[in-house]
């Protein structure tokens, strides 16, 4: 497993970020009394970034008063000064990123609710002004469709809540890469999660099938269903191991980003 901090590297052929982080990658197998995912039929607020038409990173549609919000990883979207050595110039992705809600299906597969441009790309000044992940989040704005909807009403959306401790009961939600997933199915966990002695301003779970492609994904506290999602505590960012992910908790800091972004306060936690 590798840390969100060291996992970009350049391709040329996708003048993106890839090489992201291979999170909880643990299966059943491996270790039958460890927590695993599950294939599911997914939530229409949760999809699949394509980053110049392939598959990149997780990311889900966050309430907010335009409707136009995503949440991600800010690793899936925007270079980190210290990638500068390898050759790449510190700054958000270039070329063309969309998202697509509830994606799924072999090849090409399908796109019930289309596939939305993104506009603007926005993360915090931990990530762009420090080599480490404690920024690792971003918010994407995205422009409607062609009958001027906002993504949000199309297909729904989960609040974010600021004010979360590291402990609760979470559902995470992710899209694994074809390398793992031939489908392009999402997948699902619902367990407990807790503070990460190492990076305190995280939060961890244990749960294994959360492969390169999933960086990104929410994690939903008390999730019930599409219709109540629960609220959005943070996305998916890394791990130490194959069996355990993490996730910077949503703070402060994520609620004034938030604010800068949608241009208002945001609603109460």
């Amino acid at each position: 497993m590798r840390s969100a901090s060291v996992a970009l590297v350049t391709a040329a052929s996708l003048t993106a970020l890839v090489g992201l982080t291979a999170c909880g990658g643990l299966s059943q197998a491996a270790d039958p009394a460890q927590p695993a995912a599950r294939h599911f039929e997914g939530l229409p607020f949760v999809g699949v970034l394509f980053a110049d038409g392939d598959h990149h990173c997780t990311a889900s549609v966050v309430d907010s008063p335009k409707g136009n919000v995503l949440a991600t990883a800010a690793h899936c979207v925007h270079f980190q000064s210290g990638d500068a050595a390898d050759g790449d110039e510190p700054g958000p992705l270039t070329g063309d990123l969309q998202f697509a809600p509830r994606f799924s299906g072999a090849g090409d597969g399908t796109f019930p609710y289309g596939k939305w441009k993104v506009s603007g790309i926005h993360v915090p000044d931990a990530w762009r002004e420090e080599d480490d992940d404690r920024g690792d989040y971003a918010f994407l704005t995205v422009e409607p469709d062609a009958q001027g909807r906002s993504v949000q009403e199309v297909v729904g959306a989960a609040t974010p809540d600021w004010s979360s401790g590291p402990r609760r009961h979470v559902t995470v939600v992710g899209y694994p890469n074809e390398t793992y997933n031939p489908e392009n199915r999402p997948v699902t966990c619902t367990t407990d999660t807790e503070r990460d002695d190492d990076e305190p301003y995280m939060m961890q779970m244990r749960c294994g099938g959360f492969y390169d492609g999933t960086s990104g994904g929410p994690w939903l506290a008390d999730h019930h269903d599409a219709r109540r999602p629960g609220r959005l505590i943070g996305v998916l960012s890394g791990g130490d191991t194959d069996a355990e992910s993490t996730a910077v908790l949503f703070d402060r800091q994520a609620r004034e980003l938030y604010e800068r972004v949608t241009g208002g306060a945001a609603k109460p936690s």
